[in-house]
């Protein structure tokens, strides 16, 4: 054979091979894809940084990204926490599929960084900023991640939904001013938002689903299920990030996502009025209307996940605990003598059939009075006040004098608990009954009006205005 058909030859033996290698690859690629164990799927829509590091440098990013990420941990463990805000952000860069990294970079900004400051405005970027962080670019890569729905709906939970960071106050009034400006007013009108009609509402509608990254006929199924629910609180945010995530992630991983559903929806019950005033920080009541609907969200997950059943029964059944009490303080004793037995139904052990509604309302106010809880403290200093009020309107001065006092009693060992510190102060008590009295006396939804006018006969008030 003459060199010439000898190279020919080559050619022809290399171009067969390839293409066998070709069709290899792909069968492989769909088998491991079957499998589970493929490879990373290439990126759509990566802006033009993130592509090109992505394919440019191939396999060999991972390996820049491990040395990165050891010198991450480095700086984690010395407090640098602004330095490593760079250094994960090119991790991100390098591998976006490594969904630790998205953790651990919005951590850090919701949690280590914001604390660094003491103004509440800048506090209140930095944890905003973890939130976009995971919300805009984490689920943007990772969409089946269930840990980066996990941890959103954490950042609302807790550090804006809890009092554990000086500012809560400040970021729960801030989200709910946002949320007020996105909806028109203090409710979504989902059916406008799903199918805006006017310029205004179409500008709306793009806000909440360009900015904020939510879908409106999701928000909409979630209120039916479980509300009406205030949009403008941040748990109602955490259950909807989870709810999101459910859908999203395998069944083993769920449980993390549940427990966000049943612990929001139970904290919703317990403070899910939001009260905003021009003068006054927002103040959160007992959402008492909401009861049926969080006992459905208990029952939902205890339903949906047999594996971890029991610990959401024990979740239910504090929840159910919580219920005839809140009733009985708030003078709804039907409502709470119903709860109770609904309680000895579902869980016969957990309180005697002897024992009556307010002796089991008197045992549980003693143990929230041992708990400095500023929400529960708060909630139990109003619902003697108002007790207090219900009694002088049933001609019992006697009684009402004692309501009185045991909310002064309360308030002041709260007080002492507490050692007198701001991120758990409670209002002075002179304050927390001239709110109370404004609930009471709100035409909306406060007493009757023949009521409202002798409570403010027996308070030496003013008589009630006409609406103009």
């Amino acid at each position: 054979m003459n060199r010439r058909a000898y190279k020919a030859l080559l050619a022809v033996i290399a171009l067969v091979c390839i293409s066998i290698a070709g069709l290899s690859q792909h069968f492989l690629n769909v088998q491991r894809k079957a499998l589970g164990i493929a490879g990373r799927e290439p990126l759509e829509n990566a802006p033009p940084v993130l592509a090109l590091t992505t394919q440019v440098l191939g396999g060999f990013r991972g390996l820049i990204a491990n040395a990165l990420w050891l010198r991450a941990t480095e700086m984690q463990d010395e407090g640098k926490y602004f330095e490593m805000v760079q250094l994960s952000d090119w991790i991100t860069k390098l591998e976006p599929h490594f969904v630790h990294v998205w953790l651990v970079q919005a951590w850090n900004m919701t949690y280590n960084i914001s604390i660094k400051f003491s103004d509440y405005p800048d506090r209140w970027r930095w944890v905003r900023a973890g939130i976009e962080l995971l919300r805009d670019d984490g689920l943007r890569y990772n969409p089946n991640e269930p840990l980066i729905y996990r941890e959103l709906a954490w950042f609302f939970q807790h550090k804006m939904g809890q009092n554990l960071d000086e500012g809560h106050v400040y970021y729960k009034g801030v989200w709910a001013q946002e949320m007020m400006q996105v909806f028109g007013g203090e409710r979504p009108n989902f059916e406008r938002l799903i199918a805006p009609q006017t310029p205004d509402e179409r500008e709306r509608a793009r806000v909440l689903r360009e900015k904020y990254k939510m879908d409106a006929a999701v928000m909409r199924d979630i209120d039916q299920r479980y509300g009406p629910l205030d949009w403008r609180l941040p748990e109602i945010h955490a259950i909807y990030w989870a709810t999101v995530g459910l859908q999203h992630s395998k069944k083993e991983e769920l449980i993390v996502l549940r427990r966000v559903i049943y612990q929001s929806m139970n904290l919703t019950f317990q403070r899910g009025r939001l009260l905003l005033s021009t003068n006054a920080p927002p103040r959160l009541l007992p959402n008492l209307e909401i009861i049926d609907r969080a006992n459905k969200a208990f029952l939902d997950q205890i339903a949906d996940d047999v594996e971890k059943r029991d610990a959401i029964k024990r979740a239910h059944r504090n929840f159910l605990k919580e219920a005839p009490y809140q009733l009985f303080i708030h003078n709804r004793v039907r409502e709470g003598e119903k709860w109770l037995r609904y309680l000895r139904e579902q869980y016969p052990d957990a309180v005697s059939n002897t024992v009556s509604l307010a002796e089991f309302a008197i045992n549980r106010a003693t143990e929230d009075a041992r708990e400095p809880s500023q929400v529960k403290a708060a909630a139990l200093v109003e619902a003697f006040v108002a007790q207090s009020y219900f009694a002088l309107l049933g001609d019992k001065p006697e009684d009402a004098n004692e309501y009185m006092l045991r909310a002064q009693e309360l308030w002041n060992a709260y007080f002492q608990k507490t050692k007198g510190g701001q991120r758990l102060a409670l209002l002075p008590l002179d304050e927390m009954k001239k709110l109370v009295v404004k609930d009471m006396l709100d035409p909306q939804r406060g007493l009757p009006k023949e009521t409202r006018d002798r409570l403010r006969t027996l308070l030496r008030m003013p008589a009630e205005t006409a609406a103009p």
